[in-house]
């Protein structure tokens, strides 16, 4: 199934990434990434810590239960949630030459409040492994109890569709 659509045509051809396993890659290796939301056609963008989960496709994100986060996906679901990393900066001889590596992956979908304890549960442990991945749980730190669960907000994004963009020097 392709995750292509109108949302995620690129007018430049040349930069896009159509491969799942570069997009998953790229998702799964960016060290945050930005949250859009809107209310009543204003848009909202918030830098979030994220964990991909390439299985269920969805990326997941913490929070507060209340604000404008939650408030903003009561009333309309639909996201946007953006990553991207940036490599060396290229000089030019010319000005309209200059230019930057960099790569990014857009991905819209519809986001949920998770109310499934053993979802969140795996989410927040996918998002520590990320950032911790040397740390084990039981060994290093004491695992989430049910009541930091009940007090944490777990948003999943179900991706409906993405896009990859690369722009990569040629040395």
């Amino acid at each position: 199934m392709s995750l292509q659509d109108e949302r995620t045509q690129m007018r430049r051809r040349d930069l896009a990434i159509d491969d799942k396993a570069e997009i998953e890659r790229i998702l799964e290796k960016a060290p945050y990434g930005f949250l859009a939301t809107s209310h009543e056609g204003q848009p909202f963008l918030r830098p979030s810590l994220f964990w991909y989960d390439a299985v269920s496709r969805r990326i997941y994100l913490h929070g507060a239960r209340q604000g404008r986060t939650p408030s903003n996906l009561e009333s309309n679901p639909r996201v946007c949630y953006g990553v991207a990393s940036m490599g060396r900066l290229l000089p030019a001889d010319e000005a309209i030459e200059f230019s930057a590596e960099y790569e990014s992956v857009i991905a819209f979908g519809s986001a949920r409040l998770v109310t499934d304890p053993e979802e969140s549960r795996r989410a927040l442990e996918g998002l520590i492994q990320k950032y911790f991945p040397d740390l084990q749980p039981g060994t290093d730190y004491r695992p989430i109890t049910q009541s930091e669960l009940d007090q944490t907000a777990v948003y999943a994004i179900e991706v409906e569709s993405w896009s990859g963009k690369r722009n990569q020097a040629l040395v």
